[in-house]
This record gives structure tokens, C-alpha cells and sequence, in this order.
């Protein structure tokens, strides 16, 4: 069965889908659509199956849209036909999906703070609003280096990939940004599972 999704190949949560079709045995099942989504002017074709025009966005065969990126890792994970499952079902699962959730609110500020400082005009940019956004991802740096260090190096698991994925945008897109230094044991991991086929394989690119 083949699931179509919406790609942009800098988009770290479409890579969060891209990784977990790769560790699930599926990376073949994933047929890659084009999109144009954007902040402010949206991809039309997206739109029709998902209103926010964000992606990804993962259509089945009967077009039933799937979105986002936690819904679709999901799904794949369900479909899954090797390795080891991406949520648990026993008491860590909640543990796996807060720590997802936690990674994905890193890559959330980190886009915020990348359309403020990359999309906006110069003259209307708002200084407070960016330090803020840069509090938040140094904050989850800081727990996922503390609190939830245990759960993401559990495996890898959906809070891994997502961990990993915010990591690599981090990289991608703020490559000044120092965020190794003080927090060693996530430095040492995030090179770790960057060597992973899955990984090195969905590399961002744009």
C-alpha cells in the first residue's frame, strides 16, 4: 500500500514521517507529492485536503487525509513491518508521546523564530518576540538533556526521532547556534543516531 505525503525536504516535520517509514520498513510505501506550503501563501493543492495548508500532509488510497506529523508517525508506526514499535504500548507510551510533544514544541518555536527573522520585513521585526522563541527551544534543549533524556535514549523511539529532528533543524537553520556545549549527553547522542540510515538518508536540504 502506498501512502502519498505531501514533501518539502527542509521540512523537519516531514522528515519526522520520512524517518519513521525508513525505521518501520516502509520508506518504499511513501510515494512524495510536491507542495509549495508557506507561512503566508499557501499550496492550494494541500489545502483541499488539509485546511491549515501545512505539511505534511499524508493522503491514503481512498484520498482520506492524515495530518500532522504526530498523526502520521502514528499511522506508519501502525503499518510498521520491521523494527521495533515507535510508540509503546505499555507504560511508557505516555512518557514517548510528552517527549514527542516536547521536540515538536522546539521545532515550533524554531520556525517561529526562523519567519520572524527570515520572512518579515527588517522595519517590522519584533526583537522581544525572537528572544522569546529562543527561550522556549532552550528550554526543551535543557529537559530534553534533563528530564527526558532517559525516554528519547530509550531505542528509538517517536520522542527520538522527533528529539533527533528538531536537533537537525537546529543545525540546519541556526548553525551558529551553540546548543552543544552545555548540554553534553545530548551532543553525544544526537551524533549518535545521526549515523542512522533513516537519518543520514532524510537529510534537509533548501
Amino acid at each position: 500500500m502506498t501512502i502519498r505525503v505531501f514533501h518539502s525536504p527542509a521540512s523537519p516535520y516531514v522528515r519526522k514521517v520520512m524517518v519513521a517509514a525508513a525505521e518501520r520498513g516502509l520508506a518504499d510505501q511513501i510515494e512524495k507529492l510536491p507542495s509549495a506550503a508557506g507561512p503566508v501563501k499557501r499550496d492550494p493543492g494541500i489545502v483541499q485536503h488539509n485546511s491549515s495548508g501545512k505539511v505534511p500532509c499524508a493522503l491514503l488510497a481512498d484520498d482520506t487525509p492524515l495530518f500532522d506529523s504526530r498523526v502520521i508517525t502514528q499511522y506508519v508506526d501502525s503499518l510498521g513491518v520491521a523494527g521495533d514499535p515507535l510508540y509503546p504500548q505499555d507504560a511508557r507510551r505516555f512518557a514517548v508521546l510528552t517527549a514527542e510533544a516536547l521536540a515538536e514544541s522546539i521545532l515550533d518555536a524554531a520556525l517561529l523564530h526562523r519567519y520572524e527573522n527570515a520572512l518579515r520585513p527588517e522595519e517590522k521585526r519584533w526583537e522581544d518576540w525572537s528572544r522569546g522563541q529562543m527561550d522556549k527551544i532552550d528550554s526543551g534543549l535543557d529537559d530534553l538533556e534533563g528530564r527526558w533524556f532517559a525516554t528519547i535514549t530509550d531505542g528509538f523511539n517517536a520522542a527520538s526521532i522527533a528529539a533527533a529532528c528538531a536537533l537537525g533543524y537546529l543545525d540546519f537553520r541556526f548553525a551558529s547556534k551553540d546548543w552543544r556545549s552545555n548540554r553534553p549527553r545530548l551532543a553525544e547522542w544526537f551524533a549518535t543516531v545521526s549515523a542512522r540510515p533513516s537519518m543520514k538518508d532524510s537529510f534537509p536540504a533548501g
